[in-house]
């Protein structure tokens, strides 16, 4: 299994590396794992979806295409 650093997925995702590490710090990224001082997320893992939203950005967009 390949893994990426926080860093690497905010880049990937399009969100703040301090973003990724509260989804972490709140368990959800599923596959997760904390090495030290540095999280691991799986290559494979999906972002979750935003909480703060009623409708995902994600399902947004789908539904304009």
């Amino acid at each position: 299994m390949e893994f990426l650093s926080a860093k690497e997925t905010a880049q990937e995702w399009g969100i703040s590396l301090r973003r990724v590490q509260k989804l972490c710090e709140q368990n959800r990224i599923h596959g997760v794992q904390r090495l030290g001082k540095i999280w691991l997320i799986p290559k494979e893992a999906n972002r979750p979806s935003d909480m703060r939203y009623t409708v995902s950005k994600d399902q947004e967009r789908n539904s304009r295409a």
